[in-house]
């Protein structure tokens, strides 16, 4: 806390000039907001036309135009600040002409205050955005002035002025004069022609326009000008020149649309007409009733035929499966074990039951009997005659599904001879159905649009609208009085506290007791604080006394010395004041003034007090044991001495310095620069001198700045009447 003090110390005794400097601050910054030119605001709200209200020109043609932008606000804003607009709000409101009055401190535009009209025929371009003057010596007689040559013409008002670079008229007007009497028509005035470029650039300059938001379709329009009037009449007009625009170009495109419409509709309507006999014709030529069903009805018999073509084939193939394997395992027949998925017709199954019996039979007989016997053989000619049945029952099976197989192929191949021709039918039909289908939707929605066109061409109106007319303003936008104001205080503020920054840093004065301390390993014997008052300066001294005879800096009979770099550092003060705090002790005190600087006017207000002066040029030869043989003497004779100096680098102050039992060297913290606590350092270490210790003069005395610059002045005076 007490290092943050000691930071903002320097501000605190500043602080009458910080105060000053942010009153001329709030003086200059009143002082220009005299002189400076308000500019007023004056702001309209569009309302964008909506998609779905009424039928605008924008929605109008959104199946044709494949361009739509999908920042539609966006794109509104940019046509407010097109060059076609801004012209028409020109052309308007008459801004190809300016009119100022001219004063001793600023030039005011009119506007619509002029007294007076001025048109032009013929101008040189060169003569566009310059400032002429014009002078009126009366109500009848003028003067202009050409700003390049300097050359002035006189004229005469509602006569024709030939100047070398234009035709001038001048006339009153009459209307505005008749309503505003009061108003001074001799006066200085000045007049310009703008340019078409320069009028578009200055719009765009005082203009803003923006949306109130992203999703909302209002549209800002706001225009700065001087003149409160003229703001609001920019923002209106550029607001009515955009909905006038905009119904010009619906009603411009509508009856455009209308007659194109109609054409369209016309040539359409006959290629409808001639796609509908070409699918009649067609339709007669090719015998079709209905293509589809007729078609679905061939396919789905076509399809059975298959289906049966594909059984027959995969019992085909069983049989002639069956037939391989029987007949390559003829001799062997009762051991083979075909299979009759594919021929399981009754008798089939019948013979081959009685096989099967017959083996059965054999193998009982052949138990009892041999191959030859007689029943054995009657068996196997049975088997056999039953084996050959059913070999020639599967090959006439066979037979009967291959002939099957040929009469259903062929059957499919003559179904399938109806749709011979049908995909290029269906070709040619659908591409007459679809031309046919194309013409009638453009024909549909010509006739829409046709009529949406007469709709907008009836709907004279506009689907934009002014929510919001542009008012004139009271209050100017800028300069902001009050920021400025604040702005212009809180920089001259922040200057003076800069200024005092660092003028402290170039001072580089002992400020604190901390300067001392980390700069020098000497330590402070005494800190003396500003002591205005008498019983204030006794009180403190008597404890700095005690103090000092505590620490063992001064003893009976001892030598005390007392020296500063300059004067006005407070060596005198301290050295009279501790000379009488001894002597209130009743101490036998001696003052010896090593180069005379006191006056009889110092001792008389110390009469206790016994002095001594050096000041005798006899002492200046004194060696060093004649001088050591004086103090001696004058340490016994005395309780204390007391030796002051304001020059601690002169001869006999080092000399006595030398053999003195306490040193002390006073710094003062106004006075004082930061580069003598180094020199004593050095001085102490160069000469080693005995126990020598810092006096802290005025400590955390922080006087205001006026009384820095009181005690300037003073000092000043001071010289000047020495001189």
């Amino acid at each position: 806390m007490e290092d943050n003090f000691r930071i903002l110390k320097p501000y605190f005794r500043g602080l009458p000039l910080i105060i000053l400097a942010m009153v001329i601050g709030y003086l200059c910054a009143r002082k220009y907001l005299n002189y400076a030119t308000p500019m007023f605001e004056s702001t309209a709200k569009l309302k964008l036309a909506d998609i779905g209200d009424g039928v605008p020109s924008s929605n109008l043609f959104k199946d044709l135009d494949v361009f739509v932008s999908l920042h539609r606000i966006n794109a509104e804003i940019e046509v407010l600040k097109s060059e076609v607009l801004l012209q028409k709000v020109v052309d308007k409101l008459q801004l190809k002409t300016r009119i100022y009055r001219k004063g001793k401190i600023k030039t005011v535009e009119l506007f619509d205050q002029s007294p007076f009209v001025i048109t032009h025929g013929k101008i040189d371009p060169k003569a566009l955005d310059q400032r002429f003057e014009l002078i009126f010596s009366d109500r009848i007689h003028y003067v202009v002035i050409d700003p390049h040559s300097g050359n002035s013409f006189d004229g005469i008002v509602g006569d024709t002025l030939k100047m070398k670079n234009m035709e001038l008229w001048v006339q009153f007007n009459d209307s505005f004069l008749l309503q505003n009497p009061h108003i001074e028509t001799e006066d200085h005035f000045q007049f310009e022609f703008i340019s078409k470029a320069a009028q578009i650039a200055h719009l765009r300059s005082h203009l803003d326009i923006t949306s109130v938001d992203k999703d909302v379709a209002v549209i800002r329009i706001s225009y700065k000008s001087a003149i409160p009037q003229k703001a609001a009449a920019i923002s209106n007009a550029l607001a009515e020149a955009y909905i006038q625009d905009y119904i010009e170009n619906k009603f411009l495109a509508a009856n455009t649309t209308v007659a194109f419409l109609e054409r369209q509709i016309e040539s359409v309507f006959l290629k409808l007409s001639s796609a509908e006999d070409n699918i009649q014709n067609f339709r007669d030529t090719k015998r079709i009733t209905n293509l589809r069903q007729e078609t679905e009805t061939d396919l789905r018999k076509i399809s059975q035929l298959k289906i049966q073509k594909t059984n027959l084939e995969m019992n085909l193939s069983a049989i002639k499966d069956l037939e391989k394997y029987v007949q390559a395992g003829q001799e062997d027949f009762l051991d083979l074990a075909p299979n009759f998925e594919a021929f399981t017709d009754l008798l089939s199954t019948e013979i081959i039951k009685n096989i099967k019996s017959l083996q059965a039979e054999k193998k009982d007989l052949l138990l009892i009997y041999t191959e030859e016997d007689e029943k054995v053989q009657v068996i196997d000619a049975k088997i056999q005659d039953l084996t050959n049945y059913l070999l020639e029952s599967i090959s006439n099976t066979r037979k009967n599904l291959e002939v099957k197989y040929t009469e259903l192929e062929k059957d499919i191949q003559e179904a399938e001879k109806a749709f011979i021709g049908i995909p290029e039918k269906e070709r040619i039909l659908t591409q007459l159905n679809r031309e046919f289908s194309i013409y009638q939707e453009s024909y549909n929605f010509l006739n829409k649009k046709k009529i949406e066109a007469e709709i907008a061409q009836a709907a004279n109106i506009s689907f934009h609208r002014i929510i919001t007319k542009a008012q004139i303003s009271d209050q100017p936008v800028s300069p902001n009085k009050g920021i400025i104001t604040i702005v212009a205080v809180i920089l001259s503020m922040f200057g003076a506290i800069v200024c005092i920054a660092i003028i402290h840093m170039l001072k580089a004065k002992v400020n604190n007791r901390q300067s001392i301390e980390s700069n020098s390993l000497l330590p402070i014997a005494m800190l003396v604080p500003f002591l205005n008052k008498k019983n204030e300066r006794e009180s403190h001294f008597l404890k700095e006394v005690i103090q000092l005879e505590i620490k063992g800096l001064i003893s009976d009979h001892s030598l005390l010395t007392i020296h500063s770099f300059d004067q006005e550092e407070g060596a005198k003060f301290n050295t009279l004041h501790l000379a009488k705090a001894f002597a209130m002790q009743e101490r036998k005190v001696l003052l010896l003034d090593i180069d005379g600087i006191l006056h009889h006017d110092h001792l008389a207000a110390f009469p206790q007090v016994k002095h001594m002066s050096l000041q005798d040029a006899k002492y200046d030869r004194y060696t060093k044991s004649m001088m050591q043989d004086l103090m001696q003497e004058l340490k016994v004779s005395h309780d204390i001495v007391l030796s002051l100096n304001e020059n601690v680098l002169s001869q006999k102050s080092l000399l006595i310095m030398k053999m003195a039992t306490t040193n002390l060297v006073v710094l003062d913290t106004r006075k004082s620069s930061f580069k003598k606590i180094m020199e004593t350092d050095l001085m102490v270490e160069e000469y080693q001198l005995p126990q020598v210790n810092f006096i802290l003069n005025r400590y955390a005395y922080n006087p205001s700045v006026i009384v820095d610059i009181k005690e300037f002045i003073e000092s000043i005076r001071q010289r000047l009447k020495s001189k």
